[in-house]
């Protein structure tokens, strides 16, 4: 977390000297002051929700469906819940995050995090309505098998990489 806070840092003083230079740099304040306001609410709800899920998921439930003994079931677990999980990576990356440092599996939290990306059941209302449904529908069986491969592959990778868990 140190690490992506001092290279967003690190960013924001290079666009920052770059908006100055140009004359941009108190519009570009502007906008990122107005998207903090916007965003605050929705990123204190998620923290919270997140703090809820850690505290409230009892350990010998997550280490049986959601665990390292989770095996494929809980790939497939992982899998429809990042499905049905709404809202972008500010809602659901805390919540992830939560399951993980609760005893998730890191192959179950990759079908999950997979999942959210590709299937994500809350846009397809906006899906069929834009695209149609024969897009919709060729979309949903191309992607269909690649949460469940993505955290088998995950938890054959986790197996090589030495590391301390969540």
């Amino acid at each position: 977390m140190r690490i992506a806070t001092i290279v967003m840092f690190v960013l924001a003083v290079v666009l920052g000297v770059l908006a100055y230079k140009k004359g941009v740099h108190m519009r570009g304040l502007q906008a990122g002051g107005k998207m903090l306001l916007e965003l605050v609410p929705l990123l204190a709800v998620a923290f919270i929700v997140a703090g809820f899920v850690r505290v409230l998921a009892p350990q010998e439930v997550v280490t049986k469906w959601v665990g390292t003994e989770g095996g494929l079931r809980g790939i497939f677990i992982g899998s429809a819940a990042g499905s049905i999980t709404p809202g972008g990576p500010y809602v659901t990356l805390p919540i992830a995050a939560s399951f993980y440092k609760s005893g998730t599996s890191i192959a179950i939290m990759v079908a999950f995090l997979t999942a959210w990306s590709l299937w994500a059941v809350g846009r397809l209302p906006m899906e069929l309505g834009i695209l149609g449904p024969r897009v919709t529908l060729i979309r949903i069986l191309a992607t269909v098998i690649f949460p469940p491969i993505a955290g088998l592959l995950a938890g054959v990778i986790d197996r090589w990489i030495p590391g301390a868990g969540p």
